[in-house]
């Protein structure tokens, strides 16, 4: 009797050490809805059921090619009837749970989950100027990354670049940002103390990177051991919280954080995830601060991710008829496109990606935009061609160069939704640009930069009818004249053309003089007389003639 409460006391005690080592590897979330926490702890039934087994088989001499070897098992064994027991249960209840939280029985639930109105394109998605069009995807993205890297001779013997590349708007304009992290664990214990040093900042529409030293380094990341792991410190500190993607961002003043958003399941035990709240974490000093998902500051774009929103729309496209509709017959059945890509808008990061029948043709009916701060998704209902058919069509307006073409992204150019991509080389550079409307894909303008591209795409748009083009400069009616002495000249250029700008005696309004208009202005210096017709064109007098 002593020595099988021996064998049970250490039974018990090698399945506390596997339970708490397994934990501390895995950190599971103490959590009923988190699927992981029920795989720790039926692993944890198990455990003690298995080695009952291999005590038994060694100590028992069971031979299980003799019959009624599994009743001799577990005959008089109570410890491994019980585990065995308890195991069994936990499998029941996870699949139990698992199929009551399916979609299979919750259809109208899951498509319940988005967030989503009807857009109008030209209202949403205004004309944006070139600094704001990201040129880079993520693959060029990490080339420039690596390149920048390897220029910081301080730092590439102990550091390498983390593949995060986390997009993000920052003062208004699109840029990626990924941590340094440590070479290895003996890079990481010399290290250590003073943290990693820097980040990378990647312009995505100038194509500059730039290495952010910090005053103070980095102390939980992702590449951290022990506590400082910045999902171990995270579990400590919050043992029932369901973490979603995890990403790096930086505030209004260049300070790290990492941004953490909070699961929950709405629709059973495992079904229906939600943002509920964000923890967002100090990269240098580990402070955590929990914000309710509507209380989230503005700065923070990553709080739903890209792949949770796009999944809203697929239950939403897919389950409209129920779930038997989306497998069987599919009438009327929609959903995205393969592929997705970023648009900076309203100061927020939304996601962009088609959206089609499920049948699998190659055009799209519309196309969403995902808000990543606020769930919030608007659809457009804008028939056209689908992502990789107009990137075919890029290419294929340059394949004597070998470029392929970067996922769209959705621009508005002369009111006209139009793809735009970048034409990259077989190292990974961006070389030219491409424009293709959405509605019609064979009109595709090419070129090396990027205004060149526009305005070829525009002369296209008026070729084949699409627009209208610009009317004339329309002739002033509303003119004044005035002669004046000249106190003050200046000159200018404003795209391209030569401007004077002038002050006279007369008046204490500035006038702007057109050279190629009004060439004999270049022969007046400051102190001579002279009458001119002018008109005020917004917030400056444009001179007509020089009388």
């Amino acid at each position: 009797m002593k020595n099988k409460i021996k064998a049970y006391c250490i039974i018990i005690l090698l399945s506390l050490i596997f339970g708490f080592c397994y934990y501390y590897a895995a950190l599971p979330a103490i959590n009923i809805h988190y699927p992981g926490f029920w795989g720790f702890i039926i692993i944890l039934s198990l455990i003690p059921t298995i080695i009952t087994v291999i005590y038994s088989l060694h100590v028992r001499s069971i031979n299980f090619t003799e019959k009624r070897s599994i009743r001799k098992l577990f005959k008089g064994n109570l410890l491994l009837a019980v585990f065995s027991i308890i195991s069994l249960i936990l499998i029941i209840i996870y699949l139990t749970g698992s199929f009551l939280s399916s979609e299979i029985i919750n259809a109208r639930k899951y498509r319940q989950l988005i967030n989503i109105e009807d857009g109008n394109f030209t209202d949403d998605i205004q004309q944006i100027s070139y600094d704001e069009i990201p040129l880079l995807d993520r693959s060029s993205a990490e080339i420039v990354g690596a390149r920048k890297m390897g220029t910081m001779v301080e730092y590439v013997s102990q550091f390498e670049v983390s593949s995060d590349y986390t997009q993000i708007n920052y003062n208004n304009k699109p840029v990626r940002i990924t941590p340094l992290e440590y070479g290895n664990i003996l890079k990481w214990f010399t290290n250590r103390k003073e943290g990693i040093p820097a980040y990378i900042m990647i312009d995505m529409a100038s194509q500059d990177a730039e290495c952010i030293k910090l005053k103070e380094g980095i102390k939980y990341s992702k590449s951290e051991h022990f506590g400082r792991l910045i999902y171990r410190h995270l579990r400590f500190r919050y043992p029932t919280y369901m973490f979603d993607t995890i990403n790096l961002e930086i505030d209004e003043n260049g300070t790290p954080y990492w941004i953490c958003p909070v699961k929950k399941y709405t629709i059973g035990l495992f079904g229906g995830i939600k943002i509920g709240n964000v923890v967002i974490v100090n990269a240098i000093t580990g402070e955590t601060t929990d914000y309710d998902v509507n209380d989230v500051p503005e700065w923070v774009d990553h709080v739903y991710s890209a792949d949770l929103l796009i999944s809203y729309y697929d239950y939403y496209g897919t389950l409209k008829h129920g779930f038997l509709n989306s497998v069987l017959s599919q009438k009327d059945c929609l959903k995205t496109t393969e592929g997705y890509n970023y648009i900076a808008s309203d100061d927020d990061v939304w996601v962009y990606t088609g959206v089609t029948s499920v049948g699998g043709d190659e055009s799209n009916v519309g196309f969403v935009l995902m808000n990543q701060r606020t769930g919030l998704t608007r659809y457009y209902q804008i028939p056209g061609a689908e992502e990789f058919s107009a990137m075919g069509s890029a290419e294929g307006k340059v394949q004597n160069l070998g470029y392929t073409a970067t996922f769209p992204i959705l621009l508005n150019i002369s009111g006209e939704p139009t793809y735009f991509m970048s034409l990259k080389d077989s190292a990974g550079l961006v070389k030219m640009y491409a424009m293709v409307n959405i509605q019609k894909y064979t009109v595709v303008a090419t070129a090396n930069t990027l205004e060149e591209c526009e305005q070829t795409y525009k002369d296209m748009l008026i070729s084949n009818h699409i627009t209208e083009a610009e009317p004339d400069e329309p002739q002033y009616t509303d003119t004044s004249t005035i002669t004046g002495t000249i106190t003050r000249i200046a000159q200018a250029v404003i795209d391209g053309n030569s401007h004077y700008y002038i002050v006279l005696d007369s008046s204490d309004d500035i006038y702007d003089i057109d050279v190629s208009d009004n060439l004999s202005v270049i022969l007046v210096e400051t102190g001579d007389t002279i009458t001119f017709e002018y008109v005020k064109d917004k917030d400056r007098n444009k001179v007509i003639s020089i009388k």
